[in-house]
């Protein structure tokens, strides 16, 4: 835990997102067509709402919620690795779908880069019947998972937590998860929902797409007129901070050996977060976000590891 980092005592952070079971297949090479291709295979807990409240969790938040949706299938198991990655869960059992399952095709090579095949299944249901003005109660900051605006019942209730969280003054972020998806939402329908926000955190590629710039520093910078605080994630080029039209800074990526990116950027977000609540400054937030973005990428899944284990 970096110093300044024991945030609880400042509040909690309330995550709202996706919940899904990961299997996580690493080959070396590409996907030989119509026959086998040799590969490690793992099944893994993942999401990305899940993912960022675990590295919040991981960085110091020391009350992190969680608001998401599952099947009956595997609920104690997600309850349980939540909770041992010292997450409170509040899940919503869904009664006619499973669990969201996310294949993820990782690239062995150099840049160990991946692919994801994604049936949300219960993730993306959530309604606003889902959602309680309570869940608000002692909470600092709200974070919304951009996947919950890909479905319309889930950008229903995207679309209320964040009503409520303004109608209490609790600042609300958002990362807008994927640049595929986003694609299909449209971006004005996107940034119409994001005039709403304090806090945007997309990847390089998303920031370059919701504003059609090709350089992420003016994308960022334009992003920032919209939302107050713009953070874009680039990587191993580390990350941009903007804010009122300008970028405050570039902070650098830490060197790392990537064994599997899956939740890279999931994970910058919860160190972000959590060291908001912690009273940092955005420029040091962005920098503990890239020393968690390194910690990722050397482990296999989307999650650090739990509490009091070295796994």
């Amino acid at each position: 835990m970096g110093q300044g980092v024991s945030a609880g005592r400042n509040g909690a952070l309330l995550v709202v997102g996706d919940v899904v079971t990961d299997v996580v297949a690493r080959h070396r090479g590409p996907l030989a067509t119509g026959t086998d291709t040799a590969a490690v295979i793992r099944t893994r807990p993942g999401g990305a709402g899940a993912n960022v409240a675990c590295w919040a969790a991981h960085s110091g938040c020391t009350d992190v919620r969680l608001l998401g949706r599952v099947g009956a299938d595997a609920v104690a198991w997600h309850e349980r690795e939540l909770v041992a990655g010292g997450v409170r869960p509040r899940l919503v059992v869904d009664p006619g779908a499973a669990t969201g399952t996310v294949i993820c095709l990782v690239d062995g090579g150099a840049a160990a880069e991946r692919t994801f095949l994604t049936d949300s299944g219960a993730s993306l249901r959530l309604t606003p019947a889902d959602w309680s003005d309570a869940l608000l109660d002692g909470v600092a900051r709200l974070h919304l998972s951009g996947y919950l605006l890909f479905t319309e019942s889930s950008r229903a209730l995207a679309g209320t937590a964040l009503a409520a969280a303004r109608a209490r003054g609790v600042p609300v972020s958002l990362d807008p998860a994927s640049a595929g998806f986003l694609l299909e939402l449209g971006v004005d329908r996107f940034l119409a929902f994001a005039q709403g926000l304090d806090l945007l955190l997309p990847s390089r590629d998303e920031a370059c797409l919701l504003t059609g710039l090709p350089d992420p520093a003016d994308a960022a910078a334009k992003l920032s007129r919209l939302v107050p605080l713009v953070v874009a994630k680039a990587g191993a080029d580390g990350a941009l901070v903007a804010r009122s039209g300008s970028v405050l800074a570039r902070v650098p990526a830490l060197p790392a050996a990537p064994r599997d990116t899956t939740g890279a950027g999931d994970a910058f977000t919860g160190a972000f977060l959590a060291a908001l609540i912690a009273g940092a400054v955005p420029e040091e937030a962005a920098a503990r976000g890239c020393r968690a973005g390194a910690e990722a990428v050397r482990r296999v899944g989307g999650r650090p590891p739990h509490r009091g284990s070295g796994n």
